[in-house]
């Protein structure tokens, strides 16, 4: 299941094209994960030098050998082997003789796989001999002296027969049907008119339709059959005395020949992985114990190399999760599993889509990813969701390695975002590597307060409206869903009702809604999700009346006059006017601390002197004015 979800499958399938060999197909259909570090570093070495080998030589000259398996099968059970089979022998022959040839050709660059070539027992007497004694599926007439002589008479005979037809045919041309001889039930025949039928002497074999004319083997073409068929007998038993001997001596050599079957099966599959890695641009990994993964330009295998993004991707240097969010459409999935199919890729020996790689050793990989939904089962998203992850904690250990896509999805959002940061607990306690993808706040906060996790964002083009494709590691993201519906045509009345929703009546007058669509600055800082009942810092430390700001995307510099409301929405002065604007239109340029001194009366900044008297007066006696509102 695991090998479809993260597409080790489709990987699968290119690789089993590269082989040649069913029994190589066979053990890459099964091949999973290697537990063994020594059994690993050897399985990495001979894809190496197989490249290496294929670089250099060109391909292996190899062949499927399933079918000589079988006939060496019938060889040592005593059945007598056919000319077909036999040339199937020696074409696996020629095959070993070959394939030794290119090893010994792989001498001169050390590489320890072309010394293969000491395993692999050519037969050459035994290639000799077929070679001689079969040729075009049939036994060859000059596999012993003895059937050479028999067919030079065989042929010398059926001469003889014809022309004594011939002859009859000439010499009675009044009794003839035809002038030319005939075969019938395997003897010549002559065609005799039916009313001369008594004087040509011989056998009556057959008649035409009409019984007009009737098809005689004259007597002297009739004793030379008997001697042709005397002479077919004996040729019969020479070509059998010889497959005999043939067969014979394919099972003398069953051993060795199936020996040297089982090493070109076994080259066959290094030499895969090698073609492998020619085909994906793929590089040898290197391999740890520390649960350490470092990835330098990695590459989806199944992408195009020309149009996909390279990833660089850390994790294990203090800490062992990442939380990714994002854009949708921004890359999290790819990316996720980008590194769990390396990850696994290089797990099974093979080289992978990085410029440089260093891979952990896992014990198990877990993935948790698309709806799951079905109806035999009578499952929900949600449920699907939830029972897969129960069965993967339920199996995870520390050298376990978790993928998880939109954590906690498709469910009441509050709920859902609950239940997120319960798993992202229990993987943490597991102390696997995992990598998660969402859209929460809640679990971004989560991971940025929480020892041993770490956020990572999906980049996104605020200019183009497109996503980048490049992770971030250390930094949280935000969905940009208002970007990409708009980019995807909503309507602005629509993205107004969408804001208000989201963050406020407020909040809304501060976006642009344009042609090339509504603008809105990218910034690590955190909004309220409507709904949840508590406040939250809308960046590390909270904008606080006094700061400094920079209004994006116009870059203007303002005053923050009024805190953030629940919505996220707060008050900027600028160029002597108060705005209401969405915090994450907002930078922070010099914070409050660093320009005004301790207890510093604002009022002077933001009110009028009007305004500031009035106020005055009104805190030490009683007065009928009123402060206008700016």
């Amino acid at each position: 299941m695991i090998e479809k979800q993260i597409e080790f499958n489709k990987v699968k399938q290119i690789w089993s094209e590269l082989a040649v060999t069913a029994k190589a197909k066979q053990q890459i259909a099964d091949r999973w994960i290697i537990l063994d570090e020594g059994e690993l570093s050897r399985e990495l070495r001979d894809t190496t030098e197989a490249r290496e080998l294929i670089e250099k030589l060109g391909n292996p000259p190899l062949q499927d050998v399933s079918e000589i398996a079988e006939i060496i099968l019938i060889a040592t059970k005593g059945d007598c082997l056919t000319p077909y089979q036999l040339e199937r022998v020696l074409s696996i022959l020629v095959v070993f003789e070959r394939l030794s040839t290119y090893l010994k050709r792989g001498h001169q660059y050390e590489n320890s796989l072309s010394f293969y070539d000491e395993s692999l027992n050519t037969k050459e007497e035994l290639r000799e001999e077929i070679s001689e004694q079969i040729r075009g599926e049939g036994v060859d007439d000059h596999a012993s002296k003895l059937l050479f002589e028999l067919r030079m008479g065989m042929q010398q005979l059926e001469e003889e027969m014809r022309q004594k037809a011939e002859g009859i045919i000439r010499n009675n041309r009044e009794c003839m049907a035809d002038s030319f001889y005939t075969t019938r039930n395997g003897r010549i025949c002559v065609p005799v008119r039916k009313e001369y039928r008594y004087k040509i002497a011989g056998s009556l074999i057959d008649k035409s339709s009409t019984g007009n004319t009737l098809f005689v083997e004259p007597e002297g073409v009739s004793r030379l059959s008997e001697q042709l068929q005397l002479l077919k007998l004996d040729e019969e038993n020479e070509v059998y005395r010889i497959l005999y001997t043939l067969t014979a001596m394919v099972a003398d050599c069953a051993e060795a020949l199936t020996d040297s079957i089982r090493l070109i099966e076994k080259l066959d599959y290094s030499f895969s992985k090698g073609k492998l890695s020619i085909e994906l641009g793929a590089c040898e990994p290197c391999i740890n114990l520390e649960r350490r993964i470092l990835l330098d330009a990695a590459r989806h295998p199944l992408m195009d190399p020309r149009q996909s993004v390279p990833l660089s991707f850390t994790l294990g240097n203090g800490y062992r999760g990442i939380v990714i969010t994002g854009p949708n459409t921004g890359g999290k999935t790819v990316a996720i599993k980008t590194v769990m199919l390396n990850s696994v890729m290089a797990q099974c020996g093979l080289h992978v889509c990085c410029r440089k790689a260093d891979i952990c050793m896992n014990s198990g990989y877990f993935c948790d990813i698309g709806d799951g939904q079905n109806i035999n089962d009578n499952l929900s998203t949600f449920s699907a969701h939830i029972t897969n992850v129960l069965g993967i904690l339920a199996k995870l250990d520390r050298d376990g390695f978790v993928i998880m896509d939109e954590l906690g999805s498709g469910t009441d959002p509050q709920e859902g975002m609950g239940i997120a940061i319960a798993i992202l607990d229990k993987l943490r306690e597991s102390g696997a590597n995992y990598l998660v993808t969402t859209h929460y706040p809640e679990v971004k906060e989560y991971a940025e307060r929480t020892e041993g996790v770490i956020n990572a964002r999906m980049t996104f083009d605020l200019q183009t409206l497109k996503p980048t494709y490049q992770m971030v590691i250390g930094e949280a993201g935000e969905s940009c869903a208002f970007y990409i519906a708009d980019r995807l045509g909503m309507p602005g009345d629509m993205l107004r009702v969408a804001v208000s929703a989201a963050y406020g009546e407020e909040a809304a007058g501060t976006y642009s809604f344009t042609n090339e669509g509504f603008r809105k600055a990218e910034s690590g800082e955190r909004i309220r999700r409507a709904g949840t009942g508590r406040k939250r810092n809308l960046t590390a430390s909270g904008f606080r009346i006094g700061d400094s700001v920079m209004v994006l995307p116009d870059k203007k510099i303002g005053i923050v006059c009024e805190e953030a409301n629940e919505k996220g929405v707060l008050r900027v002065q600028i160029a002597g006017r108060k705005i209401w604007i969405n915090h994450k239109r907002v930078k922070l340029h010099v914070s409050a601390e660093e320009l005004y001194p301790e207890e510093y009366d604002m009022s002077i900044v933001f009110d009028s002197v009007e305004n500031r008297k009035k106020r005055h007066d009104m805190g030490r006696k009683y007065t009928t004015e009123t402060i206008e509102p700016e």
